[in-house]
């Protein structure tokens, strides 16, 4: 069984920044390779992608994210991080980090793409 284990949240004000950290345990099966993303959901509002990545290190942001926020994995892939700087008030949400096994990692969006959640962090931005 996958299991994800996310960690660096916290509060923070307008324009500081946070690290979030996702730990991927339990596959298995050799042929497949964890496809790590971070998706986030704020009070009210469905849960979105904020940054995904394919095999071979394509990553994916909304457009609004993409100069501030950064995916990227240890060389095990077995951990991926996100760097968010400039952090605003409409960023503060629970964010959680999301895996599907593949053989080719395609960095989709979409929430039903994937099939294991970690527990999610908390990152509350005040000003």
């Amino acid at each position: 069984q996958v299991q994800l284990v996310e960690s660096g949240g916290g509060s923070v004000q307008t324009g500081e920044s946070l690290r979030l950290s996702c730990a991927a345990s339990g596959n298995t099966d050799r042929r497949y390779e964890y496809c790590l993303a971070w998706f986030r959901q704020a009070p009210w509002k469905e849960r979105e992608a904020v940054a995904t990545m394919t095999t071979g290190g394509y990553t994916f942001y909304p457009g609004t994210l993409r100069d501030r926020f950064t995916i990227y994995q240890d060389n095990g892939k077995n951990t991926v991080y996100l760097q968010m700087n400039s952090l605003q008030l409409d960023d503060t949400a629970m964010y959680y980090c999301a895996a599907e096994l593949a053989t080719y990692c395609t960095g989709a969006f979409r929430t039903d793409r994937y099939n294991y959640w970690g527990q999610g962090t908390q990152v509350t931005v005040s000003s």
